[in-house]
């Protein structure tokens, strides 16, 4: 699943393409895709508008057309194309809106998870789904005294607590492990058993991962691109995620890989022992 990098690169792709640009028709063939609004009526909704900005919010992209805003989770495999209307469709482009000037934004979903939800524009806050998040890792809200104290009222373990996008936003399980590994933290302690210096080093490790993430244009994993094609390079700077079985870079040990609450986990078992109080 995209993570804060890749939909960060995303939004920022996609808004040097389609900012300016006028939706003429709108084209939905998954209509449990959309939400909010009927499909038929988001599509005859957005006739006419206008791309006017493309944000971020957490995991969400937030498409803002003359009069709404479009919230949209790309999920596993979501991706976002500026097409020719002469190029042939692939056979998971499940929304197409046409623009003018002859050219379509498709978007394109191998399981057909993502959602697009309709809102008036810049009430996106009043979503259930933007509601519940937390801070953004680069904002102003993001500080540590409130980070801290988010993290002492659960008794999850913090690779759980960091994934529930309520302390801060924008962590998947990628970037979890690589955080937990930085800041020398098991991800299956409680969180609320985190002494100061470990939520210290946790709160700078989430945001000088992300920041560099986002700066080498996301991690490609899988199928990975930015709304120009283009893949991430932050897959060569992951240390623990997907390096089962090679030696910590920083001690030697062999770095381990365990199914914590059915995902598959990575730490350093001697740079991060489960150390309880």
């Amino acid at each position: 699943m995209p993570e804060l990098p890749e939909v960060e690169n995303v939004r920022a792709t996609l808004a040097e393409l389609v900012i300016g640009r006028t939706i003429e028709q709108v084209t939905i063939g998954v209509p449990k895709m959309i939400h909010g609004v009927d499909s038929q009526q988001f599509a005859y909704n957005l006739i006419g508008e206008k791309f006017v900005d493309i944000r971020r919010r957490g995991k969400f992209l937030l498409l803002d057309t003359t009069n709404y805003t479009i919230l949209s989770h790309l999920r596993m495999e979501g991706k976002y194309r500026l097409t020719l209307d002469e190029e042939e469709k692939s056979k998971h482009t499940h929304v197409v809106f046409q623009l003018d000037g002859g050219q379509q934004l498709r978007y394109l979903d191998v399981r057909k998870f993502g959602t697009m939800e309709m809102v008036p524009l810049g009430q996106e806050e009043t979503t259930r789904a933007i509601k519940k998040l937390g801070p953004e890792p680069f904002g102003e809200d993001f500080q540590l005294d409130v980070f801290a104290k988010a993290l002492s009222r659960s008794t999850r373990g913090i690779k759980n607590v960091l994934l529930d996008q309520k302390a801060v936003v924008g962590l998947g399980n990628i970037y979890v492990d690589e955080v937990c590994y930085v800041a020398k933290v098991n991800p299956i302690k409680p969180s609320n058993e985190l002494n100061q210096t470990e939520v210290k080093r946790l709160y700078d490790a989430t945001r000088s991962i992300l920041t560099e993430a986002v700066k080498l244009g996301g991690s490609t994993i899988r199928t990975y691109v930015n709304s120009q094609g283009k893949i991430g390079n932050y897959q060569e700077k992951l240390v623990v995620y997907g390096h089962k079985g090679e030696p910590c870079p920083q001690c030697g040990t062999e770095i381990e890989k365990i199914q914590y609450h059915g995902r598959g986990t990575h730490y350093c078992p001697a740079c991060q022992p489960l150390l309880r109080k």
